[in-house]
């Protein structure tokens, strides 16, 4: 794994917790925020597992603000601005590095396919446009488009474009990835697939985006800290963790389910309350209590 760069670790993808009222929960932010630096991770706010596609402004400028006067000195903040709405995203960003957010995460707006050289003027476009870091945010399974490395390859060079979260899953895509970043010092890949997550981190890439790391943090904690000791075992233990807290809320279930998912684990270790944001809708009790079951069970576990 590349060490000397700046954007390199754990980075958590945070829910945004809600009240009832569906607006943001301030308490719970800091309370989620505070975990995540207790284990030297992290947040990276308004991303898909945050619901920023479902938020309306207002909620996620509070997220921004809150998070940003929480933020630990020495440590670095991360917030998607992604929207189908160029100007939106670029004034988003302009709020979040008015506010202590130190670089950016953008994915291609989802409801026109692009070519790819519309892709490229995209970004472009966007990077010029916030006139800070910018990180390219690569995920299929919302935009339903892929971003060719070539292309990643090509804008890595812009000045303002620092670094790649890519979540589509793909060993091949991987690998390739990490043969023409691992070595740049002025570009940075982020796994996004937590499947792969011990093998990504041993292969060379600067870091992960779990957003298992919500519920469990620790698990990747100790999952960087052996591949930093060469100590494989113990990252592939933590691997096999990962994919068990992972399947618990992710396995049968649609992404937007899923996030309801989490969010009843999260409530059950006291971190936020079990509220999504339409057209999102909660599970059943039932449901719900088969869950938290199956998380205690797995819980037992020692790490």
């Amino acid at each position: 794994m590349a060490t000397e760069k700046k954007y390199k670790g754990i980075i958590v993808p945070a829910v945004t917790p809600l009240t009832t009222s569906l607006q943001l929960d301030e308490g719970a932010l800091e309370k989620m925020v505070e975990n995540f630096y207790r284990h030297h991770i992290s947040p990276f706010i308004l991303g898909t597992t945050g619901e920023s596609a479902s938020l309306p402004l207002p909620v996620k400028k509070a997220a921004i603000k809150k998070s940003g006067s929480i933020k630990q000195a020495g440590t670095i903040l991360y917030a998607g601005i992604a929207s189908s709405c160029f100007v939106e995203s670029v004034e988003l960003a302009h709020y979040c590095f008015d506010n202590g957010v130190d670089a950016v995460a953008a994915t291609l707006p989802s409801y026109y396919v692009l070519t790819d050289e519309e892709m490229k003027r995209y970004f472009i476009s966007l990077a010029d446009a916030v006139k800070a870091p910018l990180i390219i945010y690569n995920i299929p399974a919302t935009t339903h488009m892929s971003i060719p490395l070539k292309l990643i390859d090509e804008l890595s060079h812009h000045p303002n474009i620092v670094a790649t979260k890519d979540s589509e899953r793909s060993d091949d895509r991987l690998n390739e990835s990490l043969s023409l970043w691992k070595n740049r010092t002025d570009f940075g890949h982020f796994l996004g697939w937590a499947a792969r997550s011990a093998v990504a981190l041993a292969s060379g890439s600067d870091g992960l985006i779990p957003s298992t790391g919500n519920l469990v943090p620790v698990i990747y904690e100790i999952m960087l800290q052996a591949i930093r000791d060469n100590n494989m075992a113990k990252a592939e233990a933590m691997q096999q963790l990962s994919d068990q807290y992972g399947n618990l809320y992710q396995q049968g279930r649609t992404l937007g389910s899923s996030l309801w998912a989490l969010k009843v684990l999260m409530k059950e270790v006291r971190l936020c309350e079990a509220i999504v944001m339409p057209p999102l809708q909660p599970g059943t009790k039932e449901d719900a209590q088969q869950l938290i079951e199956q998380f205690h069970s797995i819980r037992q576990q020692v790490i």
